[in-house]
């Protein structure tokens, strides 16, 4: 009976937990077109038209204002000229509405890349749904997203994947992936 109960409680700790990013290097990144913002201007961004320029860094971020969320895109601010050296676009995501990510964008990424609204079809496709609806800053609960960062390499292939809810790996795997991939 014991033991039942330990395998039913560890099982529902399992379940309970997010899942982490299930698209794998090699695979083919979804396109997708959606609205964002970059320095509180709205714009359209369609990742093959992105991938054209080179490769992009597409990082899930769970939700706008929030503090690990902060932080992450700060950092990606002070390196994106490191990141444009290397040839690279960054494009945060969420599933925050254009409004949010306007503020967003000038106010904790510096105005210094794009951050775009993850629908639940973009969510779904590159596997980034937390699995619960959570409240946020005291709103109703509602989808957020995983934190996960993929770097994808202008022929429309994954390169590389870290999915982890600390933010601080983010950048500088993100970083290195693209320098090993472009060699700069």
């Amino acid at each position: 009976m014991m033991r039942m109960i330990t395998i039913a409680a560890g099982l529902a700790m399992v379940l309970a937990a997010p899942a982490l990013a299930t698209l794998k290097p090699g695979a083919t990144a979804p396109d997708f077109s959606t609205r964002g913002a970059v320095a509180g201007r709205v714009i359209s961004i369609h990742l093959a038209d992105q991938l054209k320029k080179g490769p992009v860094v597409l990082y899930f971020f769970p939700a706008a204002f929030t503090s690990g969320c902060n932080a992450e895109a700060h950092a990606f601010a002070e390196e994106i000229d490191a990141f444009k050296a290397a040839g690279a676009t960054v494009i945060g995501m969420s599933a925050d509405n254009v409004p949010t990510l306007a503020k967003f964008s000038t106010q904790k990424c510096a105005g210094k890349f794009a951050v775009a609204s993850a629908g639940p079809r973009v969510v779904a496709a590159y596997d980034v749904d937390y699995g619960k609806l959570v409240p946020i800053n005291g709103s109703a609960p509602r989808q957020i997203t995983t934190r996960t960062s993929y770097v994808i390499a202008p022929d429309g292939h994954i390169a590389y994947v870290h999915s982890d809810p600390d933010p601080a790996g983010h950048i500088s795997g993100t970083l290195a992936a693209v320098k090993q991939l472009t060699h700069k």
